[in-house]
């Protein structure tokens, strides 16, 4: 199922567990909400592809792979992803912070992938997780 031009509703529930993570009613409603926001992250970013390592967690998936509980995973308000052709995960929360886009939380991870939640809060909150670390650090670092 098509949710915008360029993401389906496969790519914002993408899971390795074998576990069910199906949302729906208003949990399903918000990845039309985040899918029209990755847009706007896409198009930051030279319309170049996003991969979406993960989007909406089920409960007992954001359980499996060790999320935060309460994580706005699981309120269908995040998603984590991979912009190659663009850049590092550095080079793209420069982007996105430079572009203005509002957002709640913006997190630089491990070098690997880019948190970003568009939950109501929009608190604008940017981190960063380098690798071996397990303490977040307040901005983005290289």
């Amino acid at each position: 199922m098509r949710l915008s031009p360029h993401f389906t509703l496969a790519e914002l529930t993408v899971t390795n567990t074998g576990l069910p993570n199906v949302p729906s009613g208003v949990r399903r409603d918000r990845l039309f909400l985040l899918a029209d926001r990755m847009e706007k992250v896409r198009s930051i970013l030279g319309d170049n592809p996003i991969k979406i390592t993960s989007g909406y967690r089920a409960p007992a998936v954001n359980k499996r792979v060790g999320g935060v509980p309460g994580s706005d995973h699981m309120s269908a308000w995040v998603c984590d992803f991979q912009c190659p052709e663009f850049g590092t995960p550095y080079e793209i929360c420069k982007a996105i912070i430079a572009s203005g886009l509002k957002f709640d939380q913006l997190i630089c991870e491990k070098r690997i992938w880019v948190h970003i939640s568009f939950a109501p809060r929009m608190r604008g909150q940017v981190l960063t997780l380098l690798p071996g670390q397990k303490k977040y650090l307040v901005g983005l670092h290289e």
